[in-house]
């Protein structure tokens, strides 16, 4: 990239690689200027966003209607649709009890795989296209309160067994799955929310154990990983996995060898804020090797990691090639799973959700 260009160009270039959450259950102005001016990879929702399945059928269409209006290009639309006590599409989308519950099922791969056909219908029907699951942490102990049930199993064969099959039938049914949090929280003793873990397990535990399902999920062809917002001194001694190039670049993708996009956890959680900038976070985990960056919910913080990215660009801190790489696989993964965005049909999700009433 240039320095002559222009500077909205440029801001359009290195939005391309954030996620934003947005404040209400409406497309509201300041995201839409949003969209018009930085072309962000997609958008994230809450339950803030979410009503009933009408109105969400509605923002998704409004969305992407100003996504293609200003850029052309559609956009992600993720939510964390775990199930159980993580899971934002509540009654009358179909509930589910949770990773935990699937494991412990008396037949758990048949769970997994009617967990993600179920999901993927019903998200679809009201245009939401990435789900930011299935969780492929490994649950060693008691686990920290924010993981509790959401951790399919103690046992990494099972994790990668149920992960591998949740992600494939939520991709085969057109929804984008997204592993996470790479590479394991399962040892955590702190929420990343609030605090930074540090996670110390021996590398060759890390290698054998955690990265067993990640493994799965790539043979599985999983679109995205996410990261983990702790330290694992026995691969990266001061950064966090989000901030750090050995785990992200070096490790995850060339020596895993995933293709796909590497997504970070929500940059505003304490864990990276109680030592960084969130913009400062943005241009850091960019330079570790991740794809996507996600704020979810303060919208100046992409216009504060986008204006520090583009400083970096011009004094060529940020080299062109790593940007041109990162939108690259952002744009092949819309072009697989976003190449034919219909409208949604609200008749069709009006039947749908009135048989679950």
């Amino acid at each position: 990239m240039d320095s002559t260009l222009d500077l909205t160009e440029t801001d359009r270039k290195a939005g391309q690689v954030f996620m934003v959450g947005m404040p209400g259950p409406s497309l509201d102005k300041d995201t839409e200027s949003l969209i018009r001016h930085y072309n962000p990879a997609g958008i994230i929702l809450f339950s803030r966003n979410i009503e009933d399945p009408i109105q969400l059928a509605l923002l998704c269409r409004d969305l992407q209607d100003a996504a293609m209006k200003y850029q052309g290009v559609p956009l992600f639309i993720s939510i964390d649709q775990e199930g159980g006590r993580v899971a934002r599409l509540q009654k009358p989308f179909t509930i589910f009890a949770g990773n935990e519950a699937i494991g412990r099922d008396e037949d758990p791969l048949k769970r997994a795989k009617e967990f993600g056909s179920i999901t993927a219908a019903e998200m679809k029907l009201v245009g939401l296209n990435m789900n930011l699951a299935p969780v492929l942490d490994i649950r060693k102990g008691e686990a920290e309160r924010h993981l509790t049930g959401r951790t399919f199993s103690d046992d990494h064969k099972t994790v990668s067994t149920l992960g591998a099959a949740v992600i494939k039938t939520l991709q085969d049914n057109g929804i984008m799955a997204v592993a996470k949090h790479f590479p394991g929280l399962g040892r955590a003793d702190m929420d990343p929310h609030y605090h930074l873990p540090v996670i110390k397990s021996e590398k060759e535990d890390i290698e054998k154990i955690n990265l067993h399902p990640f493994r799965s999920a790539i043979r599985a062809g999983v679109s995205g990983i996410m990261t983990s917002h702790a330290i694992y001194p026995s691969l990266d001694t001061e950064r966090p996995a989000t901030l750090s190039p050995v785990i992200l670049s070096d490790l995850l993708r060339n020596k895993m060898g995933f293709k796909g996009l590497i997504i970070t956890d929500d940059l505003e959680m304490g864990a990276i804020t109680e030592k960084s900038s969130v913009a400062q976070a943005t241009l850091n985990a960019f330079l570790a090797g991740a794809d996507i960056l996600l704020i979810c919910k303060e919208q100046q913080c992409l216009s504060d990691g986008v204006d520090l990215m583009r400083k970096n660009l011009f004094s060529k801190d940020i080299r062109k090639v790593q940007l041109g790489q990162a939108i690259s696989r952002i744009i092949k993964t819309k072009k697989k799973y976003l190449h034919d965005v219909k409208k949604i049909s609200l008749k069709k999700a009006e039947k749908y959700f009135s048989l679950k009433k």
